[in-house]
């Protein structure tokens, strides 16, 4: 496998609530022995907007579809990591957005596939979990962001 140089990568991911809920993936840590979640998205291709990558995205990945027209800039944040070992920086470009099929905001898991092959397991976590600590929410500065930005009529 040739080994990837250090650089920055630009990423945009999409917050989707349901009530008091955020849709995220789970993944894992080898290195740490630590469960995490994120929200979906990915890396922006050459040439492609931080809002097109969200809705090229959650296409690829879950096989959904995006309003584009409800996707809301959030922030920014600075992502510097290890992940197995191996370290990564990000610029992560936040939007919140809406699904465009209603019926998945009563699906517990949403199944798709990474690019890689890998399974995805979307699922609907609590916003409260990741407050309160008892569940890892990245990238870092990101449960702050959300409480902060809270809709009111939740």
């Amino acid at each position: 496998m040739k080994k990837k140089k250090n650089r920055v990568r630009p990423v945009a991911i999409c917050v989707f609530r349901n009530k008091n809920c955020i849709l995220v993936n789970q993944g894992y840590n080898h290195v740490k022995d630590e469960y995490f979640y994120r929200p979906l998205g990915g890396g922006i291709e050459f040439g492609e907007t931080s809002l097109e990558t969200v809705c090229r995205e959650l296409r690829e990945e879950l096989n959904v579809e995006v309003v584009s027209e409800s996707l809301t800039y959030l922030g920014i944040v600075e992502n510097i990591f290890h992940f197995n070992g191996i370290p990564g920086h990000e610029i992560v470009l936040i939007y919140d957005g809406t699904l465009k099929e209603s019926a998945l905001y009563e699906q517990a898991v949403i199944l798709g596939k990474e690019a890689n092959g890998e399974d995805i397991q979307a699922v609907w976590m609590s916003l409260d979990e990741f407050s309160a600590g008892n569940a890892i929410l990245y990238p870092m500065g990101l449960v702050e962001m959300l409480v902060a930005k809270a809709p009111h009529d939740t």
